[in-house]
């Protein structure tokens, strides 16, 4: 009797699993964008890989960042993120488009920058890795007002500046420089962001 509760437990806890493993199945199998470089400086190269999941009415787009090991040749999934990036047709909109493009991602002087363009207006957040964390260092914004003017934005929240300014198109001459300081208490880390904290500098 003893044997046959074990093994009734055995079957439960087995089904239970298995229940679960496909409950935390996902759809992300179409690779949107994907770059190669090296972001933890072992001079290996690292993978940044944005998917989408097509069989979502919303589209929503995660981000993973696979790291280099020391003493491996195999890649380590160091980020995910389904957060980061929003969905191409967000519930609150209906079944209407974002708006927003999917981000670009790049590896340049062993920071990760990405770039968005949502209702024209475009953005950099450069993020460093330091202490296994992905951290937002700099942020850059440029919008044109249709005619001859542009207007910019550069945040650096390592130091908590804030700095905006227009510019007349072919002209280096800077107008209207405002220049304001950011409390900031410590760096926002990649995986804790989503896409509408972005917004808020």
């Amino acid at each position: 009797m003893k044997k046959i509760s074990l093994y009734i437990t055995f079957i439960f806890l087995s089904a239970t699993s298995q229940l679960y493993a496909q409950k935390i199945k996902d759809n992300f199998d179409v690779i949107a964008k994907e770059e190669i470089g090296d972001l933890n400086k072992d001079k290996k190269n690292d993978r940044v890989l944005v998917q989408m999941d097509v069989k979502s009415d919303t589209r929503p787009l995660r981000l993973q960042i696979f790291l280099s090991q020391s003493n491996s040749k195999d890649l380590k999934l160091a980020v995910s993120s389904t957060q980061i990036i929003e969905s191409q047709y967000p519930i609150e909109k209906k079944g209407e488009h974002s708006d927003g493009t999917i981000p670009d991602f790049f590896v340049e002087d062993g920071n990760l920058q990405m770039l968005t363009d949502k209702n024209d207006l475009k953005s950099r957040y450069t993020f460093r890795f330091k202490n296994g964390n992905f951290e937002l260092t700099n942020i850059s914004r440029v919008i044109w007002d249709g005619k001859n003017k542009t207007s910019e934005t550069k945040i650096d929240l390592l130091t908590g500046t804030k700095i905006e300014f227009d510019q007349e198109l072919g002209s280096d001459k800077i107008l209207n420089k405002r220049k304001s300081q950011l409390k900031i208490s410590s760096l926002p880390k990649i995986q804790d962001l989503k896409f509408s904290d972005l917004e808020k500098y």
